[in-house]
């Protein structure tokens, strides 16, 4: 660790990024993080060096791809509180962005923060119209302690790369370039506004939905001014039913509203903690929307399919499912991949689909696609780590009403709302005049095969999968059997040179004979070790 602090120290100038490296190794030695790694030791090195480190973990908390799951479980507990700001800065803050007192914005604003992040920290205040709103405001600073780390975690991350040589399926810079992306539309809280008013417009027609108003023209970058929810948080079922709410129709409109985001949609909440939803007047009230997950029609679709495909227990599907989820990074062994496929099918042959966890589900598939280096794009696993969470949320809130039913029916009344008779014979006519036209060319295209046979024109292209450690083996053995044969020729040439009077020479050898008596020594070792070994 040492010598690589060392190699990043001297390629950095900035006295202010040096000095934030020197205090992340005085954490790392704390942590004696020399004597080994533990997922929750993990946590704790990440929660003491910072925001920075703190959303790293949230990332990879939600790339099973890329940690095993026990260090993602660990690192779904990281927080963002921290200590909050006096208010004297947060008057500051205000004051700049708008260039005026803050009392010309604002009647009042509360001093005591009522939620303070590693990012931003939220007042409640009172606009100079009278109405009640939480005001958003970003710590000072914190783009610049945040870019500093990018930098010096990248550059950490390209010399790894060259000491350890790694091609792994999740290149680290990927991470940090998802981490950066995340990070900097939190810190632009005009991003977040664009979120809410897109959620506002997407549940426009669903009554039991609805997202905070946006002052937009009281917005900046840095500053968030929403109106002021007084609502009930999801899980607190005592204080819900002691205001006579439906506790199931409640967990019921949350499940299905989230599946709409899902498949309807494309966009959805991506850290739907209880903390972020809350009950008024009967309706679910989306915050905290500065993170969204984004499926494309393509990773929807293939999604449907995977789920249709394990409520069928249809193993070739599922793996087109999964072949069409991912981004291949190398040669896939396909029969190993449908082997650990079925596998997975099988373990849930026996399983009543109402009972099946889809986070569980997500993260086997993850891990399936990390083992056969497909790459896993940011908004699936997104939608990984937010099922998981909803799913978490509603067993803790309503813990009667199944998510994965309310998405099988949501799957099973689209297919129902798509499926036309009328298409599905137009399309079997067009497939069947295919498949007879491709029928009638077959005997001209056998006859071309073999007239190129016939004259040497013919190539086949094989791929063997499975082939790769086979070669491998005779590889090396091909290099062993060039070092013997090196080995000898070096043993006669030095034998001859040594009949002759050559000089200078070494104990009455000649010089050039010792040399190669020398090196066929040493190679001559190097053999006998690796046959030692049993290294073919």
């Amino acid at each position: 660790m040492a010598t690589l602090t060392k190699i990043i120290a001297r390629s950095i100038d900035d006295a202010g990024t040096t000095s934030r490296l020197r205090e992340m190794l005085q954490v790392l030695r704390r942590r004696e993080v020399m004597r080994g790694m533990t997922p929750e030791k993990l946590r704790q090195i990440l929660e003491d060096l910072g925001p920075t480190y703190v959303k790293l973990g949230q990332v990879l908390s939600m790339r099973p791809d890329f940690l095993p799951p026990e260090y993602c479980e660990e690192l779904a507990k990281l927080q963002s509180a921290a200590k909050p700001l006096p208010f004297e800065v947060i008057q500051d803050v205000v004051e700049q962005e708008y260039n005026c007192p803050w009392r010309k914005v604002f009647q009042s604003i509360d001093e005591e923060a009522l939620g303070s992040a590693s990012i931003a920290q939220v007042h409640r205040a009172v606009l100079a119209t009278g109405e009640k709103v939480v005001i958003k405001v970003q710590r000072p600073g914190i783009y610049n302690v945040m870019s500093k780390d990018i930098v010096l975690l990248k550059r950490a991350a390209r010399l790894l790369k060259v000491v350890s040589h790694a091609q792994d399926v999740v290149d680290f810079n990927m991470v940090l370039d998802e981490l950066w992306t995340i990070a900097k539309q939190e810190m632009d809280f005009l991003i977040e506004a664009d979120h809410i008013e897109e959620f506002d417009h997407l549940n426009r027609g669903v009554d039991s939905v609805e997202v905070p108003q946006v002052y937009r023209a009281l917005c900046t970058p840095q500053i968030l001014v929403m109106e002021y929810v007084d609502g009930i948080n999801i899980d607190e079922t005592d204080a819900l039913k002691q205001a006579g709410y439906n506790i199931e129709l409640l967990g019921r409109r949350l499940g299905e509203n989230y599946v709409k985001q899902i498949v309807d949609d494309g966009v959805f909440h991506a850290d739907p903690h209880p903390g972020n939803i809350l009950v008024r007047n009967g309706k679910i009230v989306w915050l905290d929307l500065g993170m969204v997950g984004r499926l494309s029609n393509r990773d929807r679709s293939s999604i449907r399919k995977a789920i249709m495909a394990l409520a069928h227990h249809d193993s070739f599907e599922m793996k087109d499912a999964v072949l069409s989820l991912g981004v291949a990074r190398g040669q896939i062994n396909h029969t190993a991949l449908y082997q650990d496929i079925d596998m997975l099918m099988t373990q849930y042959s026996t399983l009543d689909f109402n009972s099946l966890q889809m986070g569980v589900l997500s993260q086997q598939i993850m891990n399936i696609l990390r083992v056969h280096r497909l790459a896993v794009p940011q908004g699936l696993s997104m939608f990984c780590r937010g099922v998981m969470t909803i799913e978490g949320v509603m067993r803790q809130a309503c813990p009667n009403v199944s998510f994965v039913e309310i998405l099988a029916q949501n799957l099973s009344m689209d297919f129902k709302k798509k499926f036309s008779w009328r298409e599905e014979l137009d399309k079997a006519k067009r497939e069947g005049f295919l498949l007879a036209r491709k029928t009638a060319q077959l005997p001209e295209q056998i006859s071309d095969l073999v007239r190129m046979t016939m004259s040497g024109q013919t190539k086949v292209n094989l791929d063997l999968t499975g082939a790769e450690e086979p070669m491998r083996h005779m590889d090396r053995m091909i290099n062993k059997l060039i070092v013997a044969v090196l080995t000898a020729a070096l043993l006669l040439g030095s034998s001859t040179i040594c009949t002759t009077n050559m000089t200078p020479k070494i104990l009455e050898i000649p010089f050039l004979g010792f040399l190669g008596y020398l090196i066929a020594f040493v190679l001559s070792l190097r053999l006998i070790w690796e046959i030692h070994k049993g290294g073919l």
